[in-house]
């Protein structure tokens, strides 16, 4: 099969087109041949090292959706033909963790295209678990995108328990997870306020339900403070909004934090925390029932799945630099 393989860690040029064997499924595995595959910024940062894959060469790609051809011993429900959609998150399925349904605390837990052999690549080999059916309705670029970004936007909201009539605050929108979180939070009638440097998605924003924008290069906390502050803030910038995401938060305000963008360290203004008695809540991924939840929210129409651009397959780096722009308005994916 044809696999883009990452051969170094230095950056996008260095994932490099190759044919490799097609690997067979095991026990409880089924084989997929993929249609579509969105990118994820954890595409980038693997292939800067960061994490740096435990093995080179190494096949990127959390999301993808395709067409079983090959179902390995002991998996019922799963059919060769049969169209799935991935599940990312992938774990022992055996630990106490796992069966009580939080996969993500599992201490075997890892992501497609981050630990394991990803979705680059003409076939993937996944546990039965992690493919779901696709629905019919659902078109292959946007069953291919949606879940990576969408799942871990919903276990963000969920773990800051955001509530109907509260009011959220999204910095950096126009990405995979800030664009699910605003469609997210607009769906659970929440007030949602973003920011960007751009005003063309601040505008889509407003389309799309959210009741202001704020230019992220400006003092958006103090414009967020007219607003009565934010019960919750989704975060996953890092350093370029961090400061003033803390201060956009209102007493006992909840900062839910899933990736940091802009780099990984930040100073933290610890008065801030008690005076306030505001929440910081980590969040990482989804467990399968989340997974689950938001394929049923994206088939249904009641939550979209933007997708903003489509590569052939032959063309990942050029869709590797589109999202690595940062001018993307949705998902960035690659089809066959």
């Amino acid at each position: 099969m044809k696999a883009w393989q990452l051969t170094a860690t230095t950056g996008i040029d260095d994932y490099v087109l190759n044919e490799i064997d097609t690997p067979e499924p095991g026990p409880g595995e089924v084989r997929i041949e993929l249609k579509a595959t969105g990118l994820n910024h954890l595409d980038l940062w693997v292939a800067q090292g960061l994490p740096a894959p435990k093995h080179l060469p190494h096949i990127a790609g959390g999301d993808g959706a395709g067409v079983i051809d090959a179902v390995g011993d002991g998996v019922d429900g799963l059919e060769v033909g049969d169209e799935v959609v991935i599940d990312p998150s992938l774990s022992c399925g055996t630990c106490p963790a796992c069966l009580s349904g939080e996969i993500v605390y599992c201490p075997e837990f890892g992501i497609l295209g981050e630990h394991h052999r990803g979705t680059m690549a003409e076939y993937v080999v996944v546990p039965a678990a992690n493919a779901l059916p696709k629905p019919t309705s659902l078109a292959w670029e946007v069953a291919g995108s949606f879940g990576l970004a969408t799942a871990t936007a919903m276990r963000m909201l969920d773990r800051a328990r955001l509530r109907r009539g509260e009011t959220v605050l999204i910095p950096g929108i126009g990405g995979g997870v800030s664009s699910a979180a605003l469609l997210l939070a607009v769906a659970r009638e929440a007030r949602v306020f973003v920011t960007s440097r751009s005003a063309d998605k601040i505008a889509w924003a407003l389309e799309q339900g959210a009741e202001g924008g704020f230019d992220s290069a400006g003092e958006f906390s103090k414009e967020m403070g007219a607003e009565g502050g934010a019960d919750v803030v989704v975060e996953n910038v890092g350093p370029a909004t961090w400061s003033q995401s803390l201060r956009s938060l209102r007493k006992g305000g909840r900062l839910a934090i899933c990736g940091a963008t802009s780099g990984p360290k930040v100073e933290l203004n610890l008065p801030v925390l008690w005076f306030k008695q505001v929440e910081l809540i980590g969040s990482s991924m989804a467990t399968h029932s989340q997974f689950a939840r938001a394929l049923h929210l994206v088939s249904s129409g009641e939550v979209k799945a933007p997708v903003d651009s489509v590569f052939d397959f032959e063309n990942l780096p050029e869709a590797l630099r589109r999202l690595d722009s940062g001018e993307q308005l949705g998902k960035v994916v690659v089809s066959r």
